[in-house]
């Protein structure tokens, strides 16, 4: 009898050494949280949180093509390893050939540590988070507001192996911290966010002194109509925007004419000037305290992503360049059809090329008009000219002569990135940010603030 398998690694091998298909690609995602959640200046509930999830992708040969079968689970024990595997090569049995269908990838370095155990996070994290919370919660109530907000840890190792050989591990941790404050009447209410690595470079108690003052600012009301305003976006917002700009700059939609990214006539805008600042879109896997994984784990294939892909290497990449767009997304099979350069997604996004003034600089030299504090549910109104909806939350504040004079009432918006990049006048200094409406699925950005001379309040909404 076999000894049991149990580390990610050797359920890796041991799928691989199971299957009988032509091709067979295997992730075993090791996933670990901690959170801590509080409300009224209390903590109210912790947890830590563990888990297994494997991906088998089976590829089998035919006449007509190379078909794929994808079935993942959670908490697999070494019993129930074959009959995944199995359930993988039957589901490509029964499936049409896969357009994607590609050689899978070879010839990529192993990563050292792929026999390693995985890495896991704990409440240890918070060791030094937590006190400094407690620290604000007793300032917050002297100073009469109430925090409420969570934190949370997540760390996933994800070993991929596959027939061709690969054997690649990435680590990936990921934080959030969201603080809302709230005057006690509930009348007012202010929001910051934070996405970090490892919680040693969040400062609670000056998330806590910038809510304190935007809870002032909300004393005075003044009510405002829809319509167009010069308007700051804090870093936050521009992050929800671009982010959803990237998932829409598919590199095949765009050549079929179905996108933002389509010219008039046929083909793609690659090489058009889309903002007349000198700004810079672009990932990369390596970007000190955004890092991603450095190469593709795709656990299933639509649009520009291929689990025929799997451990293709991924290097930096912009997506726009000092204005110009530069590539558009796509993955072997996309790039093939379109005729454009290979560039998967990559799980970070980071615009700069700013003039390095922070948004407190930017709105002193404000004559007039709004600081916007987030974004909250963001919806997609016209792919063909990127046009979205949403609305503002926690605070929209009147800029007069260069100080916040009061906060004003909430709008639903609509507006295109790609428009905002086109008709904005200033950028300021790039920093890490967390997308508010975005951050359950993408958090690893870093933005500057903008000003738009006319961002399209079309119409007044009564939430906080």
């Amino acid at each position: 009898m076999s000894a049991p398998t149990n580390k990610p690694y050797e359920i890796v091998e041991r799928a691989l050494e199971l299957s009988r298909a032509d091709g067979c690609v295997v992730i075993a995602d090791e996933e670990s949280s901690a959170n801590l959640r509080w409300a009224g200046n209390a903590l109210t509930t912790n947890g830590v949180t563990r888990g297994r999830t494997l991906t088998v992708i089976a590829t089998v040969d035919g006449k007509e093509g190379t078909a794929s079968g994808v079935v993942s689970r959670s908490a697999v024990t070494a019993d129930e390893l074959e009959p995944l595997v199995r359930a993988a090569e039957a589901a490509a049995r029964g499936a049409e050939p896969a357009e994607d269908a590609r050689p899978l990838v070879a010839d990529v370095p192993s990563s050292p540590d792929f026999t390693d155990a995985p890495a896991e996070t704990s409440s240890a994290v918070f060791a030094d988070f937590a006190p400094a919370l407690g620290e604000a919660f007793a300032r917050a109530r002297a100073g009469g507001r109430e925090l409420y907000g969570f934190a949370n840890h997540e760390l996933t190792s994800s070993y991929l192996g596959t027939s061709t050989g690969l054997r690649l591990r990435h680590d990936q941790p990921n934080g959030t911290l969201e603080l809302n404050a709230k005057s006690p009447d509930r009348s007012r209410s202010a929001w910051a966010g934070r996405s970090t690595r490892d919680f040693e470079d969040v400062d609670p108690a000056a998330l806590d002194a910038e809510l304190a003052v935007r809870l002032g600012w909300a004393e005075r009301r003044i009510e405002l109509p829809a319509g167009r305003y010069e308007t700051l976006l804090p870093p936050t917002a521009v992050a929800d925007l671009l982010i959803y700009q990237m998932w829409s700059a598919s590199g095949r939609d765009a050549s079929e004419g179905r996108t933002v990214f389509s010219k008039p006539g046929g083909g793609t805008r690659l090489g058009e000037r889309l903002s007349e600042l000198p700004l810079t879109l672009r990932s990369d896997p390596h970007e000190p305290g955004l890092q991603a994984a450095p190469f593709v784990l795709a656990h299933s294939s639509g649009g520009d992503s291929s689990v025929f892909d799997n451990g293709l290497p991924l290097t930096p990449t912009e997506w726009i360049s000092r204005g110009e767009l530069k590539h558009l997304i796509t993955s072997r099979h996309s790039a093939d059809l379109t005729g454009l350069p290979v560039s998967p997604g990559i799980d970070n996004l980071i615009l700069d090329g700013g003039d390095d003034r922070t948004l407190d600089e930017m709105v002193a030299s404000t004559e007039r008009g709004l600081l916007l504090t987030c974004l909250w549910y963001i919806r997609e109104v016209d792919p063909a000219t990127l046009l979205l909806t949403g609305l503002t939350r926690d605070g929209v504040y009147l800029v007069e002569n260069g100080e916040v004079t009061g906060e004003v009432n909430n709008f639903r918006f609509n507006e295109s990135p790609v428009g905002l990049l086109g008709r904005a006048t200033e950028a300021g200094r790039t920093e890490k940010t967390l997308p508010r409406e975005w951050s359950d699925w993408f958090t690893r950005a870093a933005m500057p603030p903008l000003r738009v001379p006319d961002f399209n309040m079309s119409s007044v909404s009564r939430g906080v």
